[in-house]
């Protein structure tokens, strides 16, 4: 009784695909899950910025998501060289992962009218 070679090899080639397969999967389980970086929500109206004071850890990730519900303003967080624009109707997201301990001021970059001057906020970082 003779076996054809070939119906071998095939066998084999499954039987590696196979172990590759519950190998990857082996891996997967084993890899530690992705943390959600956290998420604030900052609404930029005329002449504030709610909240106006963010806290975050030196090494945290986070995802700042803004609104305008008005008018065309800007954020600038000039210590951490951050900056965007914030469009009505749109929302704006920037990923921030701080370096450096302290309070640091980011404001309001765009004229938005009277009271521009004093629209700012506070992100400290612990």
């Amino acid at each position: 009784m003779s076996i054809d070679s070939s119906l071998i090899d095939g066998s084999r080639r499954k039987l590696v695909n196979a172990l590759g397969i519950l190998a990857l999967g082996s891996l997967a389980t084993m890899a530690p899950a992705q943390s959600e970086d956290r998420v604030i929500d900052i609404v930029a109206r005329r002449f504030e910025f709610v909240p106006d004071e963010l806290h975050v850890h030196r090494g945290e990730t986070v995802i700042l998501r803004f609104t305008a519900p008005d008018v065309p303003m800007g954020f600038h967080l000039a210590d951490f060289g951050l900056r965007t624009d914030i469009m009505p109707g749109m929302t704006t997201t920037l990923r921030l992962t701080p370096d450096k301990v302290g309070s640091f001021i980011f404001l309001c970059d765009i004229f938005c009218g009277t009271g521009h001057e004093e629209m700012n906020g506070t992100l400290i970082v612990s």
